[in-house]
């Protein structure tokens, strides 16, 4: 099966390894090139606060690209679960889906992850006084389109930040990437479904 081939759409794969499969088999995973940044052809733009999704080839920058290897699968061999963590923010976004977890899934989980919920009081108290001003001052400026004015006006400050808030400027994907120690240290275990999500400005 050569290498254009082998990430294309559909069920001729196998079967999709469950959680328990995974640790039977210990099996590791091949990442989609996409999501390791690693294919040549195509560099996912992934905006984490609005969901929205596209690319560029690295070679010719000046054109914007549809992603259209959503339907892709994530990994191969294809999985039903998909864990990923981050090292700036301490949720925990797990991606299911039963036929094998797609890149659309991926993305989608991780948008609604971030979009949907709010940053409790307890997780915003857990955070130094100089970085809850940073989450404060990005939650305003997505507020108001990103004008700076709008900062200097106290009403602007939402009451309720977003997750995707929390990550500050840093809210666009740049690639999962495996790494065992960090892994190991957050979650007490490893396993070859969990990530770490590298994050951008």
């Amino acid at each position: 099966m050569d290498a254009i081939n082998k990430w294309a759409p559909g069920a001729a794969y196998g079967p999709v390894l469950s959680q328990t499969d995974l640790y039977l088999l210990q099996s590791d995973l091949q990442l989609n090139p996409i999501l390791a940044g690693a294919s040549p052809s195509f560099h996912l733009l992934f905006n984490i606060a609005t969901g929205q999704t596209g690319g560029f080839n690295p070679d010719a920058r000046d054109r914007d690209l549809a992603f259209a290897a959503k339907d892709e699968p994530a990994t191969l061999p294809r999985v039903s679960q998909l864990i990923i963590i981050t090292e700036i923010s301490p949720w925990c976004t797990i991606v299911k889906n039963e036929r094998g977890v797609t890149m659309g899934d991926v993305c989608t989980q991780i948008w609604k992850d971030y979009a949907e919920h709010d940053v409790t009081d307890a997780e915003f108290a857990s955070l130094p006084p100089r970085l809850q001003d940073q989450v404060k001052r990005s939650a305003t400026m997505r507020g108001t389109g990103g004008s700076w004015q709008a900062y200097y006006t106290p009403a602007a400050t939402p009451a309720r930040f977003k997750r995707y808030d929390w990550l500050r400027e840093r809210t666009f994907f740049d690639s999962l990437q495996r790494k065992e120690s960090y892994i190991s240290q957050r979650l007490g275990y490893k396993a070859p479904n969990v990530f770490v999500m590298e994050l951008t400005a």
